[in-house]
């Protein structure tokens, strides 16, 4: 299989698309579907409810140590063997998963299931890039932003949904079907992608991983209130790992950690508006279901169907934005939608006591709006703005500031309700208004950059 000059043709660009959109459904979900299930599986393996976690924890820092390694990796095999090889791996660990008797044995198989996601995350933006002719990169960015939006959204709802009818394990089998379809198109579909010729480089991974362990591992205890001594240690263990990392490779040409990349004016601000409005993300959809069921008295129920105008609106604009990314700047799209975003975080934190459903419905849709006019855009100017040869390190280092920023947020949620326990989830909400303004201004900046995208008109 070769590929086209400029993307890959019809049919076969469909083909290319629907198993990235299989994979990526897959990891992302399986993210967030474990979350609904933790007091069910808990009961029925016999184990303590606060070991149960490592069910969740235990595939978000597999996911989070390897996707830069393996987005670094694809770049010497090629991007395709690495997806297929996530895929292979991930619907195997799923199967595993639903067959686990026991919490050791299950959370050890969530840890493989990590590092096929990873492997599926770290490259897929990579892939878009050759599947899709540059003119419709915007395009093709925008359907991997929907479906990641929909995927982290409707996690618990499938749960839900599966556990309604069928018990904890089939959260897990219900992958292997869609796994199996995935990996036979991606066979058939795939394009094959150029290779560097270096080795990889080991330590370098084995310093990566450790790197972001340590500040995912920091980032938790902060929010969570953990030992100050403890916090200390590993923000300076994690410091001291990153210094090493760059003096190690300033001179690589394709160094692990991509501080090349990092000093492309574009990249770089891509990369902060993306921490930055994750976090806004993260800050709000923690603390929504607290604000709606215990301020505001709705059901769960209830409160799901509320927060589902937010990833329908994302759906909606998303394809938009996409097709507005070809022709406008980042920094313009970027800084309008993550204003809208605010707006529609502010409006939820100043709710009356009496909210009606129309209410917070509209409020809901008014920051998916935001958000998904934001998203496709911003990931368009990060990838496209990265060298051809570069394209594994931009797409790990995309799914890499998302994941941070979702840490990041979670963990301020947590540190909201520890300072003010009465008030936490609205308090939260300010704080994702606040994150969602400082992202608009750094998208802005781009606006000012002449050496990348800023003009909008792609590289």
């Amino acid at each position: 299989m070769t590929t086209a000059p400029d993307g890959l043709p019809v049919p076969q660009r469909y083909l290319a698309i629907l198993t990235i959109a299989l994979g990526v459904t897959m990891a992302v979900m399986d993210s967030a579907i474990a979350n609904v299930a933790l007091p069910t599986i808990a009961k029925d393996l016999n184990t303590n409810p606060a070991l149960s976690i490592w069910i969740v924890n235990g595939y978000q820092l597999a996911v989070t140590i390897s996707l830069l390694p393996l987005a670094a990796l694809g770049d010497i095999v090629g991007y395709r063997r690495i997806y297929i090889a996530g895929l292979v791996l991930f619907t195997l660990a799923s199967l595993f998963c639903a067959l686990s008797d026991s919490l050791p044995v299950l959370a050890l198989a969530r840890v493989v299931q990590g590092f096929g996601g990873a492997g599926i995350m770290s490259v897929n933006s990579a892939l878009i890039r050759f599947i899709y002719p540059h003119s419709q990169l915007g395009r093709g960015l925008s359907i991997n932003t929907l479906i990641v939006a929909v995927s982290a959204a409707a996690g618990p709802t499938a749960a839900a949904a599966i556990l309604a009818t069928a018990s904890w394990p089939w959260l897990f089998a219900v992958n292997i079907p869609f796994g199996i379809v995935a990996v036979a198109v991606a066979l058939r579909a795939l394009p094959q992608t150029p290779r560097a010729p270096h080795a990889f480089d080991i330590p370098g991974a084995i310093l990566v991983a450790a790197m972001f362990a340590l500040l995912i591992g920091s980032i938790d205890a902060f929010g969570h209130g953990e030992s100050v001594l403890l916090f200390a240690v590993e923000i300076a263990a994690t410091i001291g790992i990153g210094w090493l990392m760059v003096r190690r490779e300033a001179t690589a040409a394709l160094p692990m950690l991509p501080i090349d990349l990092m000093r492309i004016p574009m990249f770089a601000l891509s990369i902060g508006t993306s921490i930055c409005s994750f976090s806004g993300q993260m800050l709000a959809m923690v603390s929504l279901p607290f604000l709606l069921q215990t301020n505001l008295h709705y059901s769960a129920v209830e409160t799901g169907l509320m927060i589902t105008p937010w990833p329908i609106a994302i759906a909606i604009v998303s394809p938009i934005a996409g097709r507005l990314a070809d022709r406008y700047p980042a920094g313009l799209l970027g800084g309008l939608g993550l204003l809208v975003f605010a707006s529609g975080l502010l409006a939820l934190a100043l709710l009356p006591e009496h909210a009606t459903i129309p209410d917070i419905v509209w409020r809901m849709a008014l920051a998916g709006c935001g958000f998904g006019l934001f998203q496709s855009p911003n990931n368009r100017a990060m990838i496209g703005s990265a060298p051809l040869s570069r394209s594994g390190g931009a797409s790990g280092m995309l799914g890499t500031a998302r994941l941070l920023g979702q840490t990041i947020g979670a963990a301020l949620v947590a540190l909201c309700f520890s300072l003010v326990p009465a008030m936490g989830a609205v308090t939260a909400l300010y704080a994702g208004v606040g994150f969602a303004v400082v992202a608009a201004l750094v998208s802005s900046l781009r606006l000012f950059d002449r050496t990348g995208l800023a003009a909008g008109s792609g590289s």
